[in-house]
């Protein structure tokens, strides 16, 4: 497997390439990093000792060049450069990047008819599986319960709530046959009156060097159900990210997610 890593020098992307070179059936062939990115030139693997000859590049074409795979972590306008890029060389794209718009999606369906992409807001196996049991309890608790998402993430992430808790709270909505935007609740402050009847609440913590914790809650008449994931190490999102490179190797189109490639998809 021929991967090329986008956000090379960032936390996310070292985790990615130090992944990538421990498999013995995988190669990095390619790390990419924006234009003003003080590394450019450098060896990708060299924060680890190691020499790759792979050097961080801004230029899309050269990154992609040797490339059959793509893993983005990145930001939403770099995400979309490099689904332009990755189409027209027919690379397969894994992203886990969050805070894309609506705009922006339709654009990886569009691509998707063109080369295979798997896009989670996060590529943990254990928040996918949290996922499949928030849709069960959902189900279960359809009436008496108030529902609220509660998220954690470290001072330097950019978007809120987190794309993992919006996931959430649409895995949670579609299971009471609702639609999120007609439920949700992204802030209280003042004199809000009582809580609307189903409505999904979305609170946002942001600090230190929290990886991702998420909560969520059902809150009863007399009892309250807790739902809980907490990341301690971005290695989680790397190795669900591998297991999504190796769903792909059979791909040649279409747009898919976590519960695809775990195979939790009803």
């Amino acid at each position: 497997m021929k991967i090329a890593i986008a956000g090379a020098s960032g936390r996310m992307g070292r985790m990615l390439i130090e992944a990538v070179l421990q498999l013995p059936d995988a190669t990095l062939v390619g790390a990419l990093d924006h234009a003003s990115c003080p590394l450019l030139g450098e060896d990708a693997g060299a924060f680890l000792g190691k020499k790759t000859g792979v050097m961080i590049t801004a230029d899309l074409a050269r990154g992609l060049r040797d490339a059959e795979y793509l893993i983005d972590f990145t930001r939403p306008e770099g995400t979309m450069l490099h689904l332009a890029a990755c189409t027209t060389h027919g690379v397969k794209m894994i992203i886990g990047t969050t805070g894309l718009s609506a705009d922006q999606i339709a654009q990886l369906k569009t691509a998707s008819s063109k080369i295979a992409i798997v896009f989670a807001p996060n590529m943990s196996v254990g928040v996918n599986v949290t996922l499949k049991l928030l849709e069960v309890a959902a189900k279960m608790l359809d009436t008496g319960y108030d529902i609220e998402i509660i998220e954690a993430h470290h001072r330097h992430k950019v978007d809120a709530p987190s794309g993992t808790a919006l996931k959430m709270g649409e895995v949670i909505a579609g299971a009471l046959g609702q639609s999120l935007k007609d439920v949700a609740v992204y802030a209280r402050e003042g004199h809000t009156g009582e809580r609307k009847p189903g409505s999904i609440g979305f609170a946002t913590i942001r600090g230190g060097d929290i990886v991702g914790d998420h909560t969520v809650l059902f809150a009863g008449e007399g009892e309250r159900i807790e739902i809980s994931h907490k990341s301690s190490s971005r290695q989680s999102y790397a190795q669900g990210s591998i297991r999504a490179v190796r769903f792909l190797e059979k791909k040649t189109s279409g747009l898919f997610d976590m519960q695809d490639v775990l195979g939790l998809r009803a």
